[in-house]
């Protein structure tokens, strides 16, 4: 099998149960199974002591406290020694003034990387891509995102998605495009003929037409 082939075979898939792993991190070893109850946001970068990864890593931790909010851990992930991790979160604290309060995981074996397909040959044979993998507090993966390594991720985007996801699962509606907090949501449309008959009619919703139907949470 080819090196595509692998990694095809080896990317999770939406809406089945996130992987499980154990690893060393930061913060000592850590379970993926450990988190069910909150949602995680595991994201990978290419190496410590880089300039776009420190960018990432520093407003992940500016945002951290918004993240907690939304019961969602953050856990970063590259393949680097746990002692570089150490050094690195030190060195970001002391020239940025930002302390990374979240573990990241030192996967030397690249055991978490392969099975999460975050190392792709045809971009570094010896670096994970910008990944993204946000899983809900039920352990099902909902949402991932691959990123080229020149192009640092933007975190705004990843607090956006995972608030829209978790409104999804809540409350069994859809995001159009460019939705943010407090913008209208999309009913998803009916089913059968009676129901769009239905719906054309609802008074407590904003109809364009049976299939396009907006309302405010």
């Amino acid at each position: 099998m080819d090196a595509a082939a692998q990694v095809q075979r080896s990317l999770p898939r939406l809406n089945e149960p996130a992987p499980d792993f154990e690893a060393v991190s930061t913060q000592g070893p850590i379970k993926l199974s450990s988190y069910r109850g909150k949602w995680v946001v595991l994201f990978s970068h290419p190496a410590d002591f880089t300039p776009v990864c420190t960018t990432e890593l520093t407003e992940f931790a500016r945002r951290s406290e918004e993240f907690k909010k939304l019961n969602t851990q953050l856990i970063g992930l590259s393949i680097d020694s746990v002692y570089s991790r150490i050094a690195w979160i030190r060195n970001m604290e002391q020239h940025f003034g930002v302390k990374v309060d979240y573990p990241l995981i030192a996967d030397l074996d690249t055991k978490v990387a392969q099975l999460y397909g975050m190392i792709h040959p045809g971009a570094s044979s010896t670096a994970t891509v910008r990944c993204v993998f946000i899983i809900d507090d039920d352990g099902v993966l909902r949402a991932m995102v691959y990123y080229p390594l020149t192009n640092g991720r933007s975190v705004d985007e990843i607090m956006r998605v995972l608030q829209a996801i978790q409104l999804n699962k809540s409350k069994s509606v859809a995001t159009p495009q460019g939705w943010k907090p407090g913008d209208k949501v999309i009913v998803p449309p009916p089913l059968t003929q009676q129901g769009a008959e239905e719906r054309v009619k609802d008074k407590s919703v904003e109809v364009t037409d049976w299939y396009f139907v907006k309302k405010s949470i």
